[in-house]
């Protein structure tokens, strides 16, 4: 079973991934264009958006976990998984400027430093913006395997940061992003586990983190 659906992924393009994560984004899109965003079209925007750009976040983390657990590989998806998340996240950001916020700088500024979630979003924007511009083989070459992992290491941080841009935006209680804020805890701590695990020798692998 494992080895068939490796087989049916090997097939697979990376275009036909593309193709595939940007479907949520032309809903979007039709919807804005149909009126059906509902009473608050520019809060639906940025939450759909920004939700989107989240599950692909994390889609990046899961794939190491999902090879060592069931031996399914999805790495040949991983840059495309992780440039769609920055996809989202972008015209998310944009959404806020100039929709909601209307190019207001100094009001901009304001509400960052005032509202935490505003904060945290930022910095995992800020972080996620050099991890995009270097997802290539250029700048693997140009700047060498090692200091390209460490770069990307920075993923990390920027999920945590995302998972609790969400969580803290939301003004009710709701289960949706606590799920994924502790899906992301998890991921991340599975990772800290195998790393622990391949150092003291439990498991073997020529892959990196």
């Amino acid at each position: 079973m494992r080895s068939a659906v490796n087989n049916a992924l090997r097939r697979l393009p990376v275009w036909a991934v593309w193709v595939a994560g940007l479907v949520p984004l032309a809903l979007v899109v039709f919807d804005l264009l149909t009126g059906r965003m509902g009473v608050d079209p520019i809060r639906e925007i940025e939450h759909r958006l920004g939700q989107t750009a989240l599950y692909f976040l994390v889609g990046g983390l899961a794939v190491t976990p999902l090879l060592r657990l069931t031996g399914i590989s999805l790495m040949k998806f991983r840059r495309a998984i992780g440039l769609l998340c920055f996809t989202y996240v972008v015209p998310h950001v944009l959404a806020w400027v100039a929709l909601d916020m209307g190019l207001l700088w100094s009001q901009m500024l304001k509400d960052i430093i005032k509202r935490p979630y505003l904060l945290v979003g930022m910095l995992a924007f800020a972080i996620l913006i050099p991890l995009a511009v270097t997802s290539n083989n250029l700048s693997i070459r140009r700047m060498g395997g090692q200091a390209w992992r460490r770069l990307h290491k920075g993923v990390y941080a920027a999920a945590i940061l995302a998972g609790l841009h969400w969580l803290w935006a939301v003004k009710v209680d709701e289960l949706q992003p606590w799920f994924w804020f502790v899906s992301i805890l998890a991921i991340l701590g599975f990772r800290v586990v195998f790393r622990g695990r391949v150092r003291w020798g439990f498991w073997r692998s020529s892959e990196t983190m």
